[in-house]
């Protein structure tokens, strides 16, 4: 797939590439909020305390911690009350620091305790091999069928904070209420359902309104796929109808050749294209020096580069120009875009544009620009890095 150089102008014809690329339309009608780094907890519990029917979490990372304690709590209060919460844990991206090979069983027998029903998202248990890759990389918080959260969050202590020191990761979420949320529901549904639980009762997925704000907004799921993926059809979609700025966000910056050439074919046609990335802070030596056997070609074509320097920048967001954004889980590595279940939230709305701007100026402050001359030429570790990353790409 090389994909459109650029698309025409206007919203009805992006709407009409996403349809015929992924098969999910936008819609209007959304209020979709930003929640940045720790804020996510007390805004989740908040939202928690106020369901009536239902809760369901699909989430990669969970480890016990503060907010895991918070989390439980409130959702165990929830079910004592009659609310339905359902939880899906990966027990590959929960594994404790220490060692265990899964969800940590204290946490699991609060919440079964509590009342609330747990399933595991392919366990590795007899095949591991075959099931190593293929994880659910989703943070997904859905309440009542009617309020959405997405982005890179995971329930651990490395969320809470402001993203300004080691311990403390900077990540970026959303909230959302309007009709992407029903997608999202049915992301959920259609894991819970390979895990082994029930069909959702009709009451999950109430008639959702339009007029809950002036965005257009659509969830775009995504699952490992021998081919092109949701994710990067959605991403080639986005990326082409940049016409003044195209900037991105994204904790693991080693995408496809494909991708990096439709990024510099951008910047010859006159878009500002920058790419902000994880710096020295980082969970994965070996996809940072991936990412970093990006930087020369990148730099070489007129892309700016950065690193975020005080901890692990986690954000997956794009912005173009002043008017489109997508927030989610999707990273921009084979693994996100090849192997993993992802999901990512499409919204056109300057107001949500303009706070992703606003993000960029004050992480620039914390970021280190790149250049040729001071860290943006490779070296035989990262081409070597790079080719490592790139054997989990889908052939095509």
């Amino acid at each position: 797939m090389t994909g459109p150089a650029a698309l025409p102008p206007g919203l009805r014809a992006f709407n009409h590439a996403i349809y015929q690329s992924t098969r999910v339309r936008l819609e209007p009608g959304h209020a979709v909020n930003l929640v940045e780094n720790g804020a996510i907890f007390d805004t989740l519990i908040d939202t928690i305390r106020q369901a009536t029917e239902s809760i369901h979490i699909l989430v990669f990372i969970w480890r016990p911690s503060e907010p895991s304690d918070r989390i439980v709590e409130a959702l165990c209060e929830r079910a004592r009350a009659g609310v339905a919460c359902r939880v899906i844990v990966d027990p590959v991206g929960s594994q404790e620091v220490r060692g265990e090979h899964d969800f940590n069983p204290k946490v699991e027998k609060r919440l079964r305790e509590g009342g609330v029903e747990v399933h595991y998202f392919r366990p590795l248990s007899g095949r591991w091999l075959g099931r190593l890759f293929g994880r659910t990389h989703h943070k997904i918080v859905l309440i009542d069928g009617k309020v959405g959260f997405t982005g890179g969050f995971g329930i651990w202590k490395s969320w809470q904070g402001e993203g300004c020191s080691p311990e403390e990761w900077r990540d970026t979420n959303v909230r959302v209420v309007g009709p992407a949320v029903r997608e999202m529901q049915l992301a959920f549904a259609r894991s819970w359902q390979e895990c082994g639980g029930a069909l959702l009762p009709e009451s999950c997925f109430p008639e959702l309104s339009h007029d809950e704000g002036d965005a257009w907004a659509a969830f775009v799921e995504s699952s490992g796929v021998s081919g092109i993926s949701n994710a990067e059809r959605m991403l080639r979609m986005v990326f082409a109808k940049a016409r003044e700025r195209l900037w991105i966000a994204n904790a693991y910056f080693t995408p496809p050749k494909a991708i990096l050439e439709q990024l510099l074919e951008k910047r010859k046609q006159g878009v500002d294209v920058r790419v902000l990335a994880a710096g020295p802070v980082h969970d994965w030596r070996i996809v940072r020096a991936s990412q970093r056997a990006t930087y020369e070609r990148m730099l070489k074509g007129g892309v700016r580069m950065w690193e975020y320097q005080p901890s692990m920048m986690h954000s997956k967001t794009v912005l173009v120009d002043d008017w489109l954004s997508v927030v989610g889980s999707t990273n921009l590595d084979a693994l996100s875009l090849h192997r993993m279940r992802e999901g990512s939230l499409v919204v056109v709305d300057r107001k949500l544009a303009s706070k992703l701007e606003t993000c960029w100026a004050r992480d620039l402050e914390h970021s280190k620009e790149i250049t040729l001359a001071h860290g943006g030429r490779t070296n035989p570790w990262r081409r070597f890095a790079r080719r490592v990353t790139q054997l989990l790409a889908a052939d095509r």
